[in-house]
């Protein structure tokens, strides 16, 4: 695909695909999607409702102006077809990877990440998973169905083994996913415990990250909009101290996942997410020029 400048971006990501240093993209796909839909307009209304933040982060002493961001818009990826809308994304994140830029998608559903993935391990085969969420999303299969949103990191398990995934904030999933997880993965329950020592093993030993944040990882008192809210989740700040600390790792590839701006009528969720996104930008392509 040809990468042509977006014509709404997202708040002052508005540099050229040669010049950027990071390109957002989106995956405007929520097929699977196991209780209410509404994710594959997230990407849309973001950069639309971005417009109510300032490009420069009071918490970071640092604005979006003064880095090179391009907004490559959102794919038209196949309803229905989750394997050919995960080759799209695939081949999006190809150009991007190759080019020496770091990508950074906006879904969708949670199992887009397995399409970015699949990308960026294939340039970084020693590549390790951080994963933000409030659900294991470790099932082999749902209802039957291996590509869902409730198997993405089952997925990406199968593509690098053990000990290479990184499970934060996890308070909701099958016994049989927690239990998988003690042999398998590193799984917090709860919160961010132990995240920074887990930073400084990465951070020492300059593996490549792919960093995921689903956004349901947030109480929903924060953060409403979302098809699978789960109560007791971290706060915004929580949030905003793991971001932090993740950025300071060797991250190649990333991504902000579900949310559903038709389940909160009042934008607020959108308006966090955007947050996010800002002050995610920010911590990385900061750390990025350290």
């Amino acid at each position: 695909m040809k990468w042509n400048k977006n014509i709404e971006t997202f708040l002052g990501c508005q540099a050229g695909f040669e010049e950027a240093e990071m390109v957002i993209f989106g995956a405007p796909f929520d097929s699977t999607t196991s209780y209410r839909p509404g994710t594959r307009f997230a990407s849309a209304t973001m950069r639309h409702e971005s417009y109510g933040l300032e490009t420069y982060s009071p918490y970071q002493d640092l604005d979006l102006c003064d880095f090179a961001i391009f907004d490559g818009g959102d794919l038209e990826l196949p309803f229905g077809d989750s394997e050919m809308a995960l080759q799209q994304i695939e081949e999006a994140a190809d150009q991007i990877v190759t080019s020496g830029k770091l990508p950074c998608m906006i879904g969708g559903e949670h199992l887009v990440t397995l399409g970015a993935f699949r990308s960026v391990l294939k340039k970084y085969p020693d590549l390790v998973l951080i994963q933000l969420d409030a659900h294991t999303d470790l099932r082999e299969d749902y209802l039957g169905v291996k590509l869902s949103h409730a198997c993405v990191v089952r997925r990406c398990y199968d593509l690098i083994g053990d000990g290479r995934i990184y499970q934060f904030g996890i308070r909701s999933g099958l016994k049989e996913e927690f239990y998988w997880a003690r042999e398998h993965t590193h799984l917090q329950k709860f919160n961010f415990d132990g995240l920074e020592e887990v930073v400084d093993f990465l951070v020492k030993t300059n593996v490549p990250v792919y960093f995921t944040i689903d956004l349901d990882v947030l109480d929903p008192s924060v953060f409403p909009g979302t098809g699978t809210p789960e109560a007791g989740g971290v706060s915004f700040m929580d949030l905003l101290d793991a971001i932090h600390q993740i950025s300071r790792t060797r991250l190649v590839g990333m991504d902000v996942n579900e949310l559903s701006p038709l389940l909160d009528a009042s934008g607020a969720s959108t308006a966090v997410a955007c947050k996010v996104l800002r002050e995610l930008s920010l911590a990385v392509l900061h750390n990025r020029k350290k």
